[in-house]
């Protein structure tokens, strides 16, 4: 999917046929029969501010800046084995039912908004993103399946894409087309920022637990730790502000501020000794990403992706392990066909 910079985009229109991707009846053939790929990268918010519960579906109002980085699951799409009955779901280490995955749930919601009549489908996927961590996994999944059934099927434009990633989550619009993009609404609304003019350093630093998004969001109710709309209204304009020319994160560091953060580290207490950990490692900046636990530092200064990298050698043995990455944009995670021996 291409997207213009500062471009605003709303899950609200949709077309059942048309698409970029979309090709002639005989393309599409082709193409539901070869193994199609792609990467689903995760997300790291750069500021994340909570603001009231909408009436019309109980989602937060929110503002923040989903940037994708390149710690990405991989997913591979391809026709279910003879014999099959339904579609197969296979992701190795994820404990739950994998029909019950969000990615199963986002292809049968592009076969019902398309009419997509393919037999029975096959999606591997190799997961790298830590699960409930706080780092749009499960969004990034469903997101990627969606491109991929796109590129199978031709069907589906990159409206309706959007318009069904809205349906399934408020971290899934964004990761459609992965890249910088400020998120308001419950995250539906999404203006595309330019992308950070110097690679930068992103130190994950995983915590050996995993919060549910909901109980996190419980908590920060309880202690009040979230804005009016008024002030969610003005986060989202200093973000954008801050971010409009290209710098890897706001001068005004308070604008990393994660709402989050306080009610995650009363349910976890781990997250207090990796975000002093990201720090004494040297990132100029360290904070909860989305709902947590994962810690995220970012390396901003001359060389901030060697710097990481250093940091990650120079933690070696910590458990879990640390993972350096970089952003990324859309292009990273276009889905495309791969030969039967990949």
């Amino acid at each position: 999917m291409s997207r213009s910079s500062g471009e605003d985009r709303s899950s609200g229109a949709s077309q059942r046929d048309g698409s970029s991707q979309a090709g002639s009846p005989q393309t599409r053939q082709e193409r539901a029969h070869v193994r199609a790929r792609a990467l689903a990268p995760a997300k790291i918010n750069l500021g994340l501010f909570v603001g009231p519960v909408r009436e019309s579906d109980g989602r937060h109002e929110l503002a923040s800046v989903m940037q994708s980085i390149s710690l990405a699951d991989e997913l591979t799409l391809e026709p279910a084995p003879t014999g099959a009955t339904g579609e197969e779901i296979i992701c190795p280490g994820v404990p739950d039912d994998p029909a019950e995955n969000l990615a199963a749930a986002a292809l049968q919601t592009f076969r019902d908004a398309t009419g997509w009549d393919a037999g029975p489908l096959r999606l591997s996927i190799d997961k790298r993103i830590p699960v409930a961590a706080g780092l749009g996994g499960g969004s990034a999944d469903a997101a990627a399946a969606l491109r991929l059934a796109q590129y199978a099927s031709g069907l589906g434009s990159d409206e309706l894409l959007l318009e069904l990633g809205a349906r399934l989550g408020a971290d899934v619009p964004a990761q459609i087309a992965p890249g910088r993009w400020l998120a308001t609404g419950a995250g539906e609304r999404l203006h595309e920022l330019m992308a950070p003019s110097h690679p930068f350093g992103v130190l994950v630093l995983p915590v050996a637990a995993e919060l549910s998004t909901a109980d996190v969001y419980a908590r920060a109710e309880e202690i009040g730790a979230q804005c009016t709309a008024q002030e969610l209204a003005d986060a989202a304009r200093r973000l954008e502000r801050a971010l409009q020319l290209g710098a890897g994160a706001p001068d005004e560091r308070e604008l990393l501020h994660n709402d989050l953060q306080a009610a995650a580290i009363a349910l976890c207490p781990q997250i207090e000794p990796a975000l002093t950990q990201a720090l004494d490692c040297g990132a100029d900046a360290a904070f909860l990403s989305g709902s947590g636990p994962t810690v995220v530092g970012l390396f901003l200064r001359a060389n901030g992706p060697g710097r990481a990298q250093r940091a990650v050698a120079g933690l070696s043995g910590r458990e879990p392990a640390p993972i350096c990455a970089t952003p990324v944009d859309a292009a990273y995670a276009l889905a495309g066909s791969m030969s039967d021996s990949a």
